[in-house]
């Protein structure tokens, strides 16, 4: 009975995966054929004669015992010489005899992945950092595939067969059927994709490349993230004035802060002042007409979302719009303060110990540029560590009522 059911389930599974080759067949896909390379032989006879000897007397001999079977017709054995067994051994033969289909390098230091659809649990009081991030690099991957456009080359390997889909009937990546792993190669710039089927229509995607920034800057041009509470989005800044609506010593001091920009690696910038003077829009305003120009990616983060923020690696530029500093870096010396961890929270990203203190193995090696944008009612609040110099760069108290 226990031999029944074995063998049920490999029949079950033989005509799985014969409907899944099918499959693919009826989806456009078609049969990678490996051709002969004479320059791959000869290399072949001089680095490895012996091997390629003993394959070649091993087909020989596949083929004389299919064809030299003296107690069958002629027929028959012509017959036994395209049995699956018989085709099964000169395959492997010719697959050592000609080069393996062209797959990923996976030495590339530079990796992106994402599995898609994203799913997170999310209530409705809070939206975990990480969900957002997510969003955020499958964004990145699918706005580089859209700067990348077509391919060279899309394939895919099942049951030791290769396939590969001709690119000129590609339409888009989500409608391409992947049964196993699916690699796209794009020649130019020596940029690899690699998605993998994982269960009931869930695909992990992965960016491979020698060097992905200049690519990555691109599909991240002008992209916002904002993050608060229970809402978060994944778009581009709006500002609602711009920086020549503001007086003329603000002007001034958005020139001070572009320069800095230009000059400095970090920079942190502090602008205080009452309420309805125009703190929040100046840091959109200048976010708008200064760093995303310059590449920088825009997070405007409630303190939550800052307390559990590290910078991802991948992107170059970041510049963070904290409103309301003087709620989050309290002085330490006060009861409040002392309640929570967010002062220490906000000191080291400034500082930048707080995503330095482990040195990132592969992937990204990026010199990474942070600007830090805060604003606040009054600075009697703060921390003074905060105001401490190496901190906060640049401070600048706004006057002129906006609001």
């Amino acid at each position: 009975m226990q031999d029944f059911d074995f063998n049920f389930n490999q029949f079950n599974q033989f005509n799985q995966n014969k409907q899944k080759g099918q499959s693919l067949l009826a989806a456009g896909w078609r049969p990678l054929n490996r051709d002969f390379d004479w320059s791959y032989f000869l290399q072949l006879a001089q680095e490895d004669s012996e091997e390629l000897n003993r394959r070649m007397m091993g087909a020989v001999s596949t083929i004389a015992d299919a064809l030299g079977r003296s107690h069958q017709a002629w027929w028959s054995n012509a017959i036994n010489l395209f049995s699956s067994y018989t085709r099964g051994e000169i395959d492997q033969v010719w697959n050592y005899l000609t080069p393996d289909p062209p797959y990923p390098d996976y030495r590339y230091r530079d990796t992106l992945s994402v599995e898609t659809p994203i799913r997170q649990i999310v209530s409705r009081n809070n939206i975990p950092i990480d969900y957002v991030l997510t969003r955020l690099q499958e964004t990145t991957i699918r706005q580089t595939l859209a700067i990348l456009g077509r391919p060279d080359l899309i394939m895919q390997s099942y049951l030791d067969r290769s396939f590969y889909f001709p690119v000129e009937r590609f339409e888009s990546w989500d409608r391409l059927d992947v049964v196993s792993s699916a690699y796209a190669y794009w020649a130019a710039h020596e940029v690899w994709l690699q998605i993998d089927y994982v269960d009931r229509g869930r695909r992990y995607w992965t960016l491979m490349a020698k060097n992905m920034a200049p690519l990555i800057q691109k599909s991240t041009y002008g992209l916002a993230v904002m993050l608060s509470g229970y809402q978060s989005r994944v778009g581009q800044i709006h500002a609602q004035f711009a920086v020549r609506d503001f007086p003329p010593e603000i002007q001034a001091f958005t020139d001070t802060v572009q320069q800095t920009v230009m000059n400095q690696h970090r920079l942190a910038v502090l602008v205080h002042g009452d309420p309805g003077t125009g703190k929040t829009a100046w840091t959109q305003a200048i976010a708008k007409e200064v760093l995303v120009p310059l590449g920088y990616v825009i997070f405007i983060l409630d303190h939550d979302a800052v307390e559990n923020f590290v910078p991802p690696s991948y992107l170059e530029r970041i510049c963070l719009i904290i409103n309301e500093a003087d709620n989050l870096a309290q002085d330490r010396s006060t009861e409040i303060a002392q309640s929570n961890n967010k002062t220490e929270h906000i000191l080291s990203l400034l500082d930048g110990t707080l995503y330095q203190s482990v040195v990132s193995v592969g992937n990204f090696e990026l010199e990474q540029k942070l600007v830090v944008l805060m604003t606040c009612n009054t600075t009697e609040r703060l921390d003074p560590a905060m105001l401490r110099k190496g901190r906060v760069d640049l401070m600048c108290e706004f006057n002129h009522r906006f609001v």
